[in-house]
C-alpha cells in the first residue's frame, strides 16, 4: 500500500465507519496521546523502565500504526499529500545534511 492509498483508505473509513473526522485540535491531541503510548513502550522495551502488569499485552506495531492513522487523518484534513511532503522533506534534509553527518565525530 502506498502512502497515498493509505490516506485514501483512511478517508473512506473515517467517512463511513468513523462517521466524520474529529476536528483538527482534537486529532492533534489524540496524536500526542498516541505518540505518548509509543514512547511509553519504547522506554520499557529499549529503555530502563520495567513493565507493569497492565503493560504485559503491549503491541508496539499497533501503537505505531495508531500514530500513522491519526497523522494521516490530520494530513487529509489539511489537504496534505504526505507522499509529496515526505519527498520534499527528504530532499531538504539531503541538501542541509549532505556533509553534516559525515563530518560528525560522534557518528564514527
Amino acid at each position: 500500500m502506498t502512502i497515498k492509498e493509505a490516506q485514501q483508505l483512511i478517508d473512506k473509513w473515517i467517512n463511513t465507519t468513523g462517521i466524520r473526522y474529529y476536528n483538527e485540535l482534537t486529532n492533534t491531541a489524540i496524536l500526542m496521546e498516541e505518540v505518548g503510548e509509543v514512547a511509553r513502550l519504547m522506554a520499557r522495551i529499549y529503555g530502563e523502565q520495567s513493565f507493569k502488569e497492565s503493560d504485559k499485552d503491549y503491541d508496539l506495531a499497533d501503537e505505531m500504526a495508531d500514530v500513522m492513522f491519526v497523522l494521516m487523518c490530520l494530513a487529509n484534513q489539511a489537504n496534505i499529500d504526505l507522499t509529496e511532503a515526505l519527498i520534499k522533506n527528504l530532499e531538504k534534509k539531503t541538501q542541509r545534511d549532505k556533509e553534516r553527518h559525515a563530518n560528525n565525530e560522534k557518528l564514527k
